[in-house]
């Protein structure tokens, strides 16, 4: 999958296993940072189906807390109610969903059709407020995703799997994301 023009300059061999991770941004605690505006239309997603849905990378590429690594895991992610500490307020995603739903070129633009899905999950150390990791993702919660993120999030907490190679599956496909499991 091609990669967004920013996320291709902040790549960064990350493990042995040359794992990658998208651009680093501000954390939750920061002012919000300003969404890129994309002409109406601009953006697409793979499909509306929500259980193969994936955002366009030119739009939506993911992006990552600086607060969450590898070595910071069991202090911030794998602490229950972390996610929940961190999630941007509702009056925040829902401005942004409302951008976005016309960036995006949807034709059902009620608010209700879409969840505002962080790309790479808060769970897995995904930038809270960055609009380069929040998209609107056909279909209500929870998803088919949702799922997915769970099963990675465990892997991660029980350490099966890196944080880095947890955001790449996720990046590069998170329909078969799972498959890094052993």
């Amino acid at each position: 999958m091609p990669l967004h023009v920013h996320t291709a300059k902040a790549l960064a061999v990350l493990s042995a296993a040359a794992c990658v991770a998208v651009a680093v941004t501000s954390p939750a605690t920061a002012a919000p940072i300003a969404p890129s505006s994309f002409p109406p239309g601009y953006c697409h997603a793979s499909s509306l189906d929500p259980a193969t849905t994936r955002p366009d990378p030119n739009c939506t590429p993911g992006a990552l807390n600086p607060a969450v690594t590898q070595s910071t895991i069991h202090q911030t992610i794998c602490v229950g109610g972390y996610s929940g500490s961190i999630r941007p307020p509702s009056s925040y995603t829902t401005a942004l969903k409302k951008q976005q739903i016309i960036e995006y070129g949807y034709s059902d633009t009620s608010t209700s059709s879409y969840e505002e899905d962080h790309f790479i999950p808060l769970s897995l150390g995904g930038a809270p407020r960055d609009p380069l990791n929040l998209w609107p993702e056909p279909g209500g919660s929870p998803n088919p995703k949702d799922g997915i993120e769970f099963k990675l999030y465990k892997a991660v907490c029980a350490d099966q799997v890196t944080l880095a190679a947890a955001q790449h599956a996720i990046v590069t496909d998170w329909t078969t994301a799972d498959q890094i499991i052993p």
